[in-house]
């Protein structure tokens, strides 16, 4: 999806800078291209380099100013553009310095190294001692030759005094044999009018060999032997050194002596060694060329750096204005998804521009297009989403403050987030007020917190693949007025985690349930066993003596011991029957507490007044603070709870049996004054084998015991008589070193002044 102003001229535009630049391109190549061979001819070729170089620089030149010209006019446009503040001017400014300096900084260095290099390896060619070397070696050809020249003028002259004896007529042979002692390529006899009289090679088949001039007859007869070197002026180059030659002439000497007698001379041609001549040209050449170049070293310096500083001229113009033409091409998408972006920020989702070209950056807008539509239909659904979220949210916060029961989300830390007002009309507690906190700050829900945060925690650490979704557990919570009326608050709780690792904790005050349940459980047991135990009990114990008070006498003895036998047995289990009847209709029937100023400590000892070592097979330890102050409490039923906990760790202590050293451990009942509670604490432990965990939850329900004869009313007894002076009960088993070494049971009263309160 394009917007209008993106037409297809546009499109065509895009193709045109995109062809201008593939030519600017291929022109910025074809110019360095002649540049680098402009420097390898320069190299091998100074005379075509010297020839080509006016013109070569003069379009080079052209080609800058265009360029220049061509740089000025984009800076002004680029100019102007930041000038009237258009969008991503600066983004377009920035991206062409930065292209420019990636091509100008390692063009600049080039150019520096280069400068360097030339300047200096221009200097080093024209070094003093490199001078002083060519003129010691064009010295060293020179002495070589004359040293030449001399060895075969010498040799010419005393071959010509082989010569003093023979005639003109026969001296061919002596010249034959000459020719071969010297090496010669052509000897020669000359009379002193110049003419030929002998010769021996090259001038016997020529017919009119070069003659002696008569300058050269002159000097033979002041210094006797002169010897010249011909051929190296005239050789084009190294490859004609073979016509290189030494001519000696010398004067033969004559036996007789008088006036007409006519002087010979003697004239051997010699040719030079090749490498002697080759190696004399080239230190000739060199030095020759060394002084040419010498006097045009600094036309030579001149014409490298000015090469080098058009090829950067070109260099730095050509990146420059590739910099701002290849930043115009990226940063058009750029400024589109820019321009697209802040439409969006502002919240306009209508349909963005898109680019058609086949690159990544056109690809990213019709990308980001598309994404702005699906954001606009995205943007409608949640709005649709959110209405219909908005108005469930409603409904569920209807239905959760209609409810009867407490509901609490928790985060990981046990912070409220939220809560209904039934968790405040349950707890007690102004929950709303405590959002934000954790839930264990809230006064009098102490150990509520700790519990159900360690609920949770067992939960999820043994949570299985197929385990359950949630947990449950039973409470039991205290009125925070803490009055002699008030009794605990029974929950049952339940705990699941959210999605977002939230804690959800539902709960149900089951106090009412369980207080009506009990109740008529407890009573239909009363009726039942008064009404179809209790009242037979007494016929049948009546019957089973009246029989044996009939029989006796009148039956032998084995069916006499029998008889005897089985009323003991019927009258025992009667009485057994009885007492359980007793007990239960106790519990039922149970008065209410009379509560008046107690001091705990005296009525212990009263109590163990029964529990001495001569009555007790369990020894009774205590443990008394004496700092404890009076409570609110009945004697008679608190005497009654102290011997049932007494009772009852003397039985699980027995029934654990001794000790390593034969005895059976003491049964401890200690008291302890708590200043921050501000409570009486009374505890009574055992070293018996404990309670099991289904037990421990159950352990104040009647008839729930681990004594293999007993009908656990015991600890009912004692609960109810706590919830009468409301008091806090607490069991648990005693650990030592991860075993369990027996149970405690733990009642916690308010003293007489805060009851009072």
């Amino acid at each position: 999806m394009m917007m209008p102003h993106l037409t297809l001229d546009a499109a065509h535009k895009s193709r045109a800078v995109r062809w201008a630049l593939g030519v600017g391109a291929a022109v910025m190549s074809a110019i360095g291209l002649v540049l680098i061979f402009l420097l390898i001819v320069a190299t091998n070729n100074r005379a075509l380099y010297e020839r080509n170089y006016a013109w070569l620089f003069g379009i080079n030149v052209v080609v800058a100013l265009l360029l220049l010209a061509i740089l000025i006019w984009v800076g002004l446009r680029l100019a102007a553009r930041l000038r009237d503040g258009r969008f991503g001017s600066r983004l377009l400014v920035k991206l062409a310095v930065i292209f420019a300096l990636v091509g100008l900084a390692p063009g600049l260095l080039i150019y520096v190294v280069s400068y360097q290099f030339v300047s200096r390896s221009i200097e080093s060619w024209f070094d003093v001692k490199v001078e002083g070397a060519l003129v010691a070696g064009v010295s060293l050809a020179r002495a070589t030759l004359d040293t030449q020249a001399s060895e075969t003028a010498a040799r010419t002259r005393s071959a010509g005094a082989e010569l003093a004896q023979v005639s003109g007529a026969s001296a061919g042979l002596v010249l034959e044999r000459i020719r071969d002692q010297l090496g010669a390529t052509d000897v020669v006899l000359w009379s002193a009018s110049g003419q030929l009289l002998a010769s021996a090679g090259r001038s016997s088949f020529q017919l009119h060999p070069e003659r002696p001039s008569t300058q050269q007859l002159r000097m033979v007869r002041e210094q006797r032997a002169i010897a010249q070197v011909e051929g190296l002026d005239d050789l084009p180059g190294l490859a004609a050194n073979t016509e290189a030659r030494v001519k000696a002439l010398a004067l033969v000497s004559s036996p007789s002596v008088g006036l007409w007698v006519e002087s010979r001379f003697l004239q051997v041609t010699v040719p030079l060694p090749p490498v002697l001549v080759a190696n004399a040209l080239a230190v000739q050449e060199a030095h020759r060329e060394y002084q040419e170049r010498a006097l045009a070293r600094d036309g030579l310096r001149r014409m490298y750096i000015g090469t080098l500083t058009l090829s950067l001229c070109l260099a730095v113009f050509a990146a420059v204005l590739l910099a701002i033409l290849l930043g115009n091409q990226l940063a058009r998408p750029l400024l589109v998804l820019a321009e697209g972006v802040r439409e969006v920020a502002e919240g306009n989702l209508r349909p963005k521009a898109a680019l058609q070209g086949n690159d990544e950056l056109d690809g990213l807008t019709r990308s980001f297009a598309l994404m702005t539509q699906q954001l606009a239909d995205a943007r409608g659904t949640v709005e649709n989403s959110m209405g219909a979220l908005d108005t469930a949210r409603a409904r569920l916060q209807t239905i959760l403050d209609n409810l009867t029961a407490g509901v609490i989300v928790l985060d990981v830390q046990g912070q409220i987030r939220s809560s209904n007002p039934s968790a405040t009309r349950i707890l007690r507690a102004p929950m709303a007020a405590y959002e934000g906190r954790p839930l264990a700050q809230v006064p009098g829900l102490e150990n509520f917190a700790i519990s159900v945060q360690q609920q949770f925690e067992a939960f999820l650490g043994h949570r299985g693949e197929h385990g359950p979704d949630h947990w449950e557990h039973a409470f039991e919570l205290h009125a925070t007025s803490g009055g002699v009326g008030n009794h605990a608050t029974s929950l049952v709780a339940r705990g699941a985690e959210l999605p977002d690792s939230a804690r959800l904790l539902v709960f149900d005050d089951i106090s009412e349930i369980v207080s009506a349940q009990r109740m008529q459980a407890w009573g239909e047991v009363a009726r039942r066993l008064a009404h179809e135990i209790k009242n037979p009990l007494t016929p049948i114990q009546l019957s089973a003596e009246r029989l044996e008070k009939r029989l006796t006498g009148k039956l032998p003895a084995p069916e006499q011991a029998i008889l005897t036998k089985s009323v003991r047995t019927i009258v025992e289990q009667v009485d057994a029957m009885q007492r359980l009847v007793n007990e239960f209709r106790d519990y039922a029937r149970l008065p209410a507490a009379e509560l008046q100023p107690l001091d705990l400590n005296t009525l212990i000892n009263d109590v163990l007044s029964l529990y001495e070592p001569d009555n007790a097979k369990v020894a009774v330890r205590t443990q008394l603070d004496a700092r404890c102050p009076t409570i609110a409490g009945d004697a008679q039923q608190l005497r009654q709870v102290i011997h049932n906990l007494l009772q009852n760790a003397q039985d699980a202590t027995e029934q654990a049996g001794l000790d390593p050293g034969g005895v059976l451990p003491a049964v401890c009942i200690s008291t302890h004054w708590g200043e921050t509670s501000r409570r009486v604490r009374l505890c009574v432990s055992d070293s018996g084998g404990g309670f099991p965990a289904h037990i421990l939850q159950r352990a104040f329900e009647p008839y729930v015991t681990t004594k293999v004869r007993g009908t656990g009313l015991g600890l009912a007894v004692v609960k109810k008589i706590a919830d009468e002076h409301g008091a806090r009960i607490e069991l648990a088993n005693r650990h030592e070193g991860g075993t369990v070494r027996g149970a405690q049971v733990s009642l916690s009263f308010a003293t007489e002044h805060a009851v009072a309160l």
